[in-house]
């Protein structure tokens, strides 16, 4: 084992919270949408009912997640954080981009999901992940530990934007990239679940992420996008 490798296990020993630990979830306030998250948190959650929704042809991201993954731009040696990583989609190719060298962290508030990722890691062997189960409001990495942050469909869930981007701000080294993948919000044009789901538009998130220090880079246009985007930001 490499020194990298070495110290990158043991970051991942420290890093990671049992998923049956739901003391780690630690009491938060003035939440900016109270209550979307409550069906992840639910201990009677049903995962396969949620792999009926995230992986199938018909979502966007599932369809194009080979586009997806090449758009990351991730090198051998690479850092990610898979935020909001779910049922563990991007889980394997990140993984197998990142090479022996690199490391994956999923990370996930809802604990049966976290539970999942560690399932699939043992299963397929996947020596250089680990699962991590997050916070509402901090995504528990250590400062300088990821060269990538991912989060795809999920930043309209923060409920606590400000707070969760500080979090990955401070555990991206300077270089580093932020992408963000989520739902075009526009009046008259986007889905009326959209509208009443996600709480802002692309414009609004970008304002958010760069008051938190990150640098605006791309938006990247998918051939299989058509209601999602893709916005690629930089750590000074």
């Amino acid at each position: 084992m490499t020194l990298q490798r070495f110290c990158i296990a043991i970051l991942a020993v420290i890093c990671y919270v049992p998923a049956n630990n739901l003391q780690a979830q630690k009491t938060v306030t003035d939440s900016i949408n109270p209550g979307i998250n409550d069906a992840f948190l639910d201990p009677e959650l049903d995962v396969d009912a949620w792999l009926q929704r995230f992986e199938v042809e018909s979502r966007e991201v599932y369809a194009a997640k080979d586009e997806i993954v090449a758009a990351m731009k991730l090198k051998p040696g690479d850092q990610v954080a898979d935020i909001g990583t779910g049922t563990g989609l991007f889980v394997e190719p990140f993984s197998d981009a990142v090479g022996k060298d690199g490391w994956v962290f999923a990370i996930d508030i809802a604990p049966k999901f976290v539970q999942r990722v560690s399932r699939i890691s043992e299963l397929k062997r996947l020596g250089n992940v680990t699962p991590v189960l997050g916070l509402p409001d901090d995504i528990c990495l250590p400062p300088n530990s990821i060269t990538a942050a991912f989060v795809c469909d999920v930043y309209h869930h923060f409920e606590y934007p400000a707070n969760s981007l500080k979090s990955i701000f401070d555990a991206m080294k300077p270089g580093g990239q932020l992408v963000v993948i989520d739902f075009e919000r526009i009046e008259g044009k986007s889905r009326e679940w959209t509208m009443g789901h996600v709480r802002a538009g692309k414009e609004t998130f970008r304002e958010e992420i760069e008051a938190a220090g990150f640098v605006f880079r791309e938006e990247v246009k998918l051939d299989g996008f058509d209601e999602n985007y893709f916005l690629r930001f930089g750590r000074p």
